[in-house]
Parts: structure tokens; sequence; C-alpha cells
């Protein structure tokens, strides 16, 4: 009898453990940053390279990245900032 007290069988400690960990995740937050794309000011005409557009945002208009996107009559080089 004393053999069981001294070692919990280890569904025991399984079981607790994951309690442990499901209260642990519900107590996190997440927050997550909500971007705002607009039309790069300093980059126009045709976006042919979304790469090209990628790094004219962030190092000329300190945005967080680039991409081309359709916008007739062409393809033209978005921004994408922080809210």
């Amino acid at each position: 009898m004393a053999k069981l007290i001294s070692h919990p069988p280890s569904s025991s400690i399984l079981f607790l453990f994951l309690v442990v960990v499901l209260l642990v995740s519900t107590e996190m937050i997440r927050v997550e940053a909500k971007l705002c794309q607009r039309r790069s000011k300093t980059r126009s005409g045709f976006c042919g390279s979304t790469g090209n557009c990628n790094r004219q945002c962030r190092n000329r208009e300190s945005a967080v990245s680039g991409a081309c996107h359709a916008q007739l009559p062409g393809f033209a080089c978005f921004c994408y900032f922080k809210c």
C-alpha cells in the first residue's frame, strides 16, 4: 500500500499536466496587428515584380511589406502598413 501512495500512476501525472496546459493556454492573449494597404507613393507604372515592389515599400516608404496587385489597366505596387 505504501508503494502506491509514494509513486502516483503515470496517468494521473499526465492528467495533471494536461490540466495545467489547458489553464495556461486559455490565459494567453493573442494580439495581431492589422495591416492596411495603399498604393505605393514612390513607385508608379506597371508592377511586374513583387520582390522589387516589396523592397521599394520597405526601404523607401517604411512599410511592413509590398506586393503587386491587379488594378486596371494593369498591375500596381501596393504597400502594407500597420493600421
